[in-house]
Order: C-alpha cells, then sequence, then structure tokens
C-alpha cells in the first residue's frame, strides 16, 4: 500500500524530534497540530462541532485519511467524537480544551502569513514592501 503524504511528514516530524531531543518546544509540538490534514481539520473545528462528512467535504481529505486523522487527534487529546445513537448513528467531532487552545497559534499564523507570505507570482523574498 502506498502511505498517504500525511504519514510521510508524521514520520519526518517524528524524525526531527529523534534527531533534535532538545529542540525547542515548538518544534516538538508540531507532530500535535502541524500536518496539512491536521491544519485543516482543526481550522474547520473551531467553527464549532462537526460531523464526519462535513469536515471531509471542508477538508477535502479522503474518508481514510480523515478516519485516521481524526483518530490521532482523538488519541492526542485534541479532539473529541461523540456519538449520538439511533438511526441514524451520527457522529461529532468537536475540539477539546487543549484543542480549543490552538486558536490563538492559528491567529498568529495568519498573522505572520499576512504580512510575510506574498501571492503566488510575488517576490520570491518572503520580504514585504515597505
Amino acid at each position: 500500500m502506498v502511505p498517504e503524504p500525511d504519514e510521510d511528514i508524521d514520520e519526518n516530524l517524528r524524525e526531527v524530534r529523534e534527531l533534535t531531543p532538545n529542540a525547542c518546544a515548538g518544534v516538538q509540538s508540531l507532530d500535535q497540530f502541524g500536518t496539512k490534514w491536521r491544519l485543516r481539520i482543526l481550522y474547520n473545528l473551531f467553527d464549532g462541532d462537526h460531523r464526519f462528512n462535513e469536515l471531509k467535504r471542508a477538508s477535502g481529505a479522503s474518508s481514510y485519511t480523515l478516519s485516521r486523522v481524526l483518530e490521532s487527534l482523538e488519541d492526542d487529546g485534541i479532539v473529541d467524537r461523540r456519538v449520538e445513537e439511533g438511526p441514524p448513528v451520527k457522529t461529532h467531532y468537536s475540539l477539546t480544551e487543549k484543542g480549543a487552545a490552538l486558536e490563538p497559534v492559528f491567529d498568529a499564523i495568519d498573522e505572520w502569513s499576512a504580512e510575510w507570505v506574498g501571492e503566488i507570482g510575488d517576490d520570491a523574498t518572503g520580504t514585504p514592501e515597505v
């Protein structure tokens, strides 16, 4: 089976963590939330709880990838899973207190991006015009 792209990223983050055990907490925390799919899913969950198919549509992740990432985020204590019994069974995902605490981090990244990441075709140096 060909690994999903996110699996390669997770492996790279684990390798960085193993090779740099004294790295700052910021670098070490990337394995908690810093992959492509995790970022997309967390971003969508800042709006409140969502069902699986809502997250699938919003993130663009395959069912397999979404299931795997949600399970991993749940194991890390970032996402909570709630199941409503009855036909049909409904599964809702929401952020835990730990997950919600990431929102200011996302806001800071948005601010940084607005200043330093230009539109496609802009100056490749990433230096804002003054």
